[in-house]
């Protein structure tokens, strides 16, 4: 991966609704090498999707919290727990951990209420899970801009 292709990494990461016109222009090439690189970047994985960033509070999603879980440390109860999380829309990121807490999540719910509900019917009745801890967002101080991808 050279400077162009880092280039068009940050570029897309900005604004992933760009033209292939108004790409090539920003990173100094013709459209048709543009386009085969950025081609190319899919192809490799490097460039995995496009989305759209969504205002939470527009969708009524607005509360944030921070979810940290202990669940029983055998191969069969992680991958039953793992996969329940995948039924559970509200949990919008989640991650296995080294050490401890074992497992943290990202969810957004529409407010204090609701988050209550899913605590209760949901997370705590998930296999192996022992302990559930929560951490309520107040402010996000910094947005995700995407990743750095400096050479």
């Amino acid at each position: 991966m050279d400077e162009i292709d880092r280039n068009i990494l940050r570029e897309l990461q900005r604004d992933g609704r760009l033209t292939n016109q108004e790409l090539a222009q920003r990173v100094g090439l013709s459209a048709s090498p543009c386009m085969r690189r950025v081609r190319q970047l899919e192809l490799d994985g490097v460039i995995q999707g496009y989305r759209a960033v969504v205002d939470p509070e527009a969708v009524g999603r607005g509360f944030e919290v921070l979810v940290s879980i202990e669940v029983r440390r055998d191969r069969e109860t992680v991958e039953a727990f793992e996969a329940a999380l995948q039924e559970i829309p509200d949990v919008i990121e989640a991650y296995r951990l080294f050490g401890s807490p074992g497992c943290l999540l990202r969810i957004a719910v529409e407010d204090l209420a609701a988050y209550e509900r899913l605590w209760i019917e949901r997370l705590t009745a998930l296999a192996g899970v022992t302990e559930v801890n929560s951490q309520i967002i107040m402010k996000r101080i910094k947005e995700p801009e995407g990743l750095p991808v400096d050479g």
